[in-house]
């Protein structure tokens, strides 16, 4: 049998729960109005919905992270041996080429530049070895434009994708490039369009892994800065082309400009975190225990 209304309020001042009657929590302050909270709905937030957007938002204010300036560090356009040891490595080495080339004798740079030159010739004797020596030297010395630009845009390259694919990146350009362009130098002298002389044509340096690298990198970067980088490079190598000053090394950086833009797919992906696990191998969530039957 029901209770009445006043058995139900004596009841509950005398501190004694009614059966069958709703439990009432603690009431809630609703934009500063003291409001009871609704029956069978659990886990009510207490307080008005304007306060906890209040509260949210001077959290976010009050964070280290919103107030605390991004510091400006100039010093991260140039490599370093923990944060781009590839690149590090390699202009270390090229350093020591470029002082070799600017104080010993004419006669040994030559004879060491011709060693390491892919032209016709060697590519057909030792391909691998000239491939690599070649890359050993700057043309034009330490303060060439390809050299500083070897300097800022592999050391913003490996910071964005790492030291092994802007490795890959590198020689990739270097070595189809240098094959793009001496290969039909090769087959001119047979069909008889060339002299012989081409075939020990000079070839070295580190331009056409540059070139790449700097297609590579503008795929990285925003729209603002990829555009105007990419029309500025090739801007300056069609005025390369059109003063037909050496116009297989020319058309080798156009060519690896191509090849550093046909390899935004590549550098796009994101890089693995160290020490994690590739995703096949993450360790499963235990399975949930069985009741016996």
């Amino acid at each position: 049998m029901d209770r009445s209304g006043s058995e139900r309020a004596e009841a509950a001042a005398s501190g004694v729960p009614v059966t069958g009657a709703p439990v009432l929590d603690a009431p809630a302050v609703v934009d500063g109005v003291d409001a009871p909270l609704l029956d069978g709905v659990p886990r009510q937030r207490r307080g008005s919905f304007a306060e906890g957007v209040r509260e949210r938002e001077c959290e976010r204010v009050a964070s280290p992270r919103a107030t605390r300036p991004v510091p400006i560090r100039p010093w991260r356009l140039l490599p370093t041996p923990t944060g781009t040891p590839f690149t590090f490595g390699y202009a270390t080495v090229l350093v020591v080429t470029s002082l070799v080339a600017e104080y010993a004798s004419p006669s040994l740079v030559h004879a060491l530049h011709q060693a390491s030159s892919t032209d016709v010739a060697h590519l057909v004797r030792t391909p691998v070895l000239v491939l690599i020596a070649s890359a050993l030297w700057i043309a034009g010395g330490m303060f060439s434009p390809y050299a500083i630009g070897f300097l800022l845009v592999l050391t913003a390259l490996e910071r964005r994708i790492g030291g092994a694919r802007t490795a890959g990146v590198f020689l990739l350009g270097h070595v189809i490039a240098t094959l793009a362009t001496e290969v039909p130098v090769g087959l001119a002298v047979l069909a008889g369009q060339l002299p012989d002389s081409s075939l020990h044509r000079p070839d070295y340096g580190v331009s056409f892994g540059v070139a790449a690298s700097v297609g590579a990198l503008a795929g990285l970067l925003t729209p603002w800065l990829r555009w105007p980088l990419l029309i500025a490079f090739g801007a300056t190598l069609v005025a390369d082309l059109i003063a037909f000053t050496d116009p297989m090394t020319n058309w080798g950086h156009v060519m690896s400009l191509a090849i550093g833009v046909a390899t935004w797919p590549l550098v796009r992906r994101p890089r693995r975190a160290r020490g994690r696990s590739p995703g096949w191998a993450r360790p499963q969530s235990p399975p949930s225990p069985t009741t016996a039957e």
